[in-house]
């Protein structure tokens, strides 16, 4: 059934959009947003990480980042394969893009880098303590982790959204508007 949401009027995307970039960047917020305005299901794979195995600070502490690494790969390739069948808006954590049998699914998807600077993400970085990799010094490793990623996250993209002005609700609009021409 084609969308009819709020904003997405008639389009129905090709594929599985799949958002990515850096920690605290909104593709939690803007994927749930997307996929209710275009009547698709909307997969976080670190929720689904969560539920599965419990938090991700605890799984880091207890198990190390080379089991999550391996756990979110798995969440990813199957939450991909579902979206064969009917494509979804999916969220990535920010490093799920380092493994390379992850990037290579990505191929088969619509890949969306949501781009902001530290300052659009600041506040939310400080506020949320429940980030592992931000443990030390969130501000200095978020702008680090950024920068090391950014490559990465620009090489993989189809479309690359600015998040550092607008409301979720006018960012998603414009993303669909891109979507479209596509």
């Amino acid at each position: 059934m084609p969308a009819t949401g709020t904003q997405g009027g008639r389009f129905v995307p090709p594929r599985t959009l799949v958002l990515i970039g850096p920690m605290a960047v909104g593709k939690s917020a803007i994927g749930q947003e997307l996929a209710k305005s275009l009547a698709l299901e909307f997969v976080d794979t670190d929720q689904k990480i969560v539920q599965k195995y419990g938090s991700i600070a605890e799984i880091f502490s207890g198990r190390g980042e080379n089991f999550f690494r391996r756990i979110e790969a798995k969440v990813i390739a199957d939450a991909l394969a579902a979206g064969r069948q009917r494509p979804v808006v999916l969220s990535l954590g920010g490093g799920a893009v380092l493994d390379t049998g992850t990037a290579q699914l990505l191929a088969d998807a619509t890949v969306i880098h949501l781009d902001a600077d530290l300052e659009t993400v600041r506040g939310r970085i400080l506020r949320n303590s429940g980030r592992p990799l931000l443990a030390e010094d969130p501000v200095e490793r978020w702008r680090q982790l950024a920068l090391d990623r950014g490559p990465v996250y620009r090489a993989l993209a189809d479309v690359t959204l600015d998040v550092r002005a607008g409301t979720v609700d006018l960012l998603v609009r414009e993303l669909i508007a891109v979507l479209r021409q596509r």
